[in-house]
C-alpha cells in the first residue's frame, strides 16, 4: 500500500489536487487555474504534481527504494478514455477531446497514472468513505450544468465496454406525460434525454424562463409563495422520480447519492423517494436516496481512490 494516493480533478476552469494518507485522510488540497490549452495543462498537472511528491517526500509507487513514501497518482476528467484508440472523448472541455491525455500523462510523469471519469470518481469517492460507505452497489449522480453519473459494485468503477457506463443523462425522459412534451432537442444529437429536463439549467428555465441557469434560492422562493417555483418544483421532483425509478429497475442500487448544484435542493430527499412507488418493479421500495458527504472535494478524493487500498 502507498503511503499517499494523489488526486487530480481536471475542471474547466482549475485544477486541483488532493492527497490521502493511508488512512484515507485528507493530508494536503490545493488549486491552481486551468489554462485551458492541452499541452500546457498536461505540463501544469505535472509540475503540480512533481512539487507535491518533493514536499511529501514521497517517490512514485513503483520506483520505491528501502525506507521511502510511496504515492500513487489518479486524475479525474471530464470525458472518458476510448478503450479502442485510447484518446479522450465526450469531453465537454473540448480541446481534451481526442487527445491521448493518459498517454502523455504518463509519459510526462514517467509513472503509472489512472484515468477516469469524473462522475466516476464521485461515486468512488461517496463509496470509499462518504454517504455510501459499507454499500455494495452505488448510483452516484452529479446534477450541474450537465448530468453525469457513475456505478460503483464492490468498491471498482464499473466503466463498460465502451467506457460510458453511468451516462444516464442521454437516456429519454422515461414514462414521459403531455406536460413533458415535445421532447426536448439535446447537443448529443437526440430528442427528450434526461439531461434537458433534470440539470440546474434545465430546472431555472422551467422556474424562471429560457435563458436563466441559476437554481439558487428556487426553495426559498417557494416557501414564501413564488407560485412559477412551486410549480417548477413539483414538475422536477416528479420528473426526477421517474428517473430514479428506471435506475433501480435496470440497476437495483443499495443506494443513490447526489452530487453537483441540484443535490442542495433539500427538498429533494422528502419528496422524491414516496414517488418512487409508482414506477419501481417491487412492492417495497426502500432505495436510500442521500446528498454526499465530501461536496466539491468528491471528485478530487475519488481521483486519490482509483488505486485499490491494497495497492
Amino acid at each position: 500500500m502507498a503511503d499517499y494516493r494523489l488526486g487530480i480533478d481536471l475542471g474547466g476552469t482549475k485544477i486541483e489536487i488532493a492527497v490521502l494518507n493511508r488512512s484515507g485522510d485528507l493530508v494536503l488540497r490545493e488549486r491552481i487555474p486551468n489554462p485551458g490549452i492541452y499541452n500546457e495543462a498536461v505540463l501544469a498537472i505535472r509540475d503540480l504534481v512533481m512539487d507535491v511528491d518533493r514536499r511529501l517526500g514521497a517517490v512514485p509507487s513503483h520506483r520505491v527504494s528501502a525506507g521511502q513514501h510511496t504515492s500513487t497518482l489518479g486524475i479525474g476528467i471530464p470525458g472518458s478514455i476510448s478503450p479502442e484508440t485510447g484518446l479522450i472523448k465526450n469531453a465537454n472541455a473540448t480541446w481534451l477531446n481526442n487527445q491521448p491525455f493518459g498517454h502523455d500523462m504518463e509519459s510526462a510523469l514517467a509513472r503509472p497514472v489512472r484515468t477516469e471519469n469524473d462522475a466516476n470518481c464521485f461515486a468512488l469517492s461517496e463509496a470509499a468513505d462518504g454517504a455510501a460507505k459499507g454499500m455494495l452497489t452505488v448510483f452516484g449522480v452529479i446534477i450541474g450544468t450537465g448530468m453525469g453519473a457513475g456505478i460503483v459494485n464492490n468498491g471498482r468503477v464499473l466503466e463498460g465496454r465502451h467506457h460510458i457506463a453511468g451516462e444516464w443523462g442521454h437516456l429519454p425522459l422515461p414514462w414521459p406525460t403531455e406536460e413533458d412534451a415535445p421532447a426536448r432537442e439535446c447537443f448529443c444529437g437526440n430528442k427528450g434525454c434526461m439531461e434537458r429536463y433534470l440539470s440546474g439549467p434545465a430546472l431555472a428555465a422551467d422556474w424562471k424562463g429560457p435563458g436563466n441557469r441559476n437554481t439558487a434560492g428556487i426553495e426559498e422562493a417557494a416557501a414564501n409563495g413564488d407560485q412559477a417555483a412551486i410549480a417548477a418544483l413539483g414538475r422536477y421532483t416528479e420528473r426526477f422520480a421517474r428517473a430514479c425509478a428506471m435506475v433501480i429497475n435496470f440497476l437495483d442500487p443499495d443506494v443513490i447519492v447526489l452530487g453537483g448544484g441540484v443535490s442542495n435542493i433539500h427538498t429533494l430527499y422528502e419528496r422524491v423517494p414516496p414517488l418512487l412507488a409508482k414506477h419501481v418493479i417491487t412492492p417495497v421500495c426502500t432505495t436510500p436516496i442521500v446528498k454526499n458527504k465530501h461536496g466539491d472535494s468528491s471528485g478530487v478524493r475519488g481521483a486519490a481512490w482509483l488505486w485499490d487500498v491494497t495497492e
